[in-house]
């Protein structure tokens, strides 16, 4: 069975090891130290590094990782398409452009490692400037079951609840949502998001009613999550 370990690092960073029995691969390894300790102690070998995309803040502890195991820094842009084997169980990569045009997702096949694509109740900003193509990677993430877990590159629970109230302050699942929130294990599943994440609620009756109040354009799916991502 395929495992993920969480590691909080830079104040609200969040990076991971996915690993099974025997073998590991890190991704956005920040908090390197910590990671080698955890495969060390758990008798694992790290064999890759990777990342969910190539920004500065998720790619500092590639070269220690690498380094001190003698694992394999494996190109994101390169194995996206494909998969990664963790003891003979594939992880399967994704592309996932709009946060950037090289951004990544992992799913080992009851979890997603999103990185700045898909947070814990928000999404990331589109840098690309492609909001469709964001659109098309977010549509891609909700094919997954809705109990698949969301394993994010951030931690930005807290503020985007308090953000999500001044659009939906009526909303009932935001303090199920924060309640269920561990700032020491930060995850969501599809299902959660589908209730709180506004960016995703784009189908949502009252989202629209949300939207046509203030104007904006809802004719359909796209147009939708494209005001929602121009105005909030």
């Amino acid at each position: 069975m395929i495992k993920i370990k969480q590691f909080r690092y830079d104040s609200d960073n969040l990076g991971y090891v996915v690993h099974g029995e025997k073998t590991a691969m890190a991704i956005d390894g920040g908090a390197a130290s910590r990671i080698l300790e955890y495969v060390e102690q758990n008798g694992l070998k790290l064999e890759i590094v990777t990342n969910t995309h190539g920004h500065f803040d998720h790619t500092p502890g590639n070269n220690l990782l690498v380094s001190a195991t003698g694992a394999k820094m494996a190109d994101h842009n390169k194995i996206a398409g494909g998969s990664v084997g963790i003891d003979g169980e594939p992880v399967h990569v994704y592309r996932a452009p709009g946060h950037t045009d090289d951004s990544v997702i992992f799913y080992t096949g009851s979890a997603i490692i999103t990185g700045d694509t898909l947070f814990n109740g928000t999404v990331g900003n589109c840098f690309s400037g492609d909001v469709e193509g964001f659109f098309r990677s977010l549509n891609m993430i909700l094919e997954f079951p809705a109990d698949t877990l969301v394993y994010a590159g951030h931690d930005y629970v807290r503020a985007s609840v308090a953000f999500t109230r001044t659009i939906d302050p009526d909303n009932p699942h935001l303090d199920v949502f924060l309640k269920k929130y561990d700032p020491c294990h930060v995850v969501s599943t599809l299902e959660d998001e589908m209730l709180v994440n506004p960016y995703l609620r784009f189908d949502d009756e009252k989202m629209i009613e949300i939207l046509k109040k203030k104007n904006l354009k809802v004719t359909d799916s796209f147009e939708r999550f494209k005001s929602l991502m121009e105005v909030y």
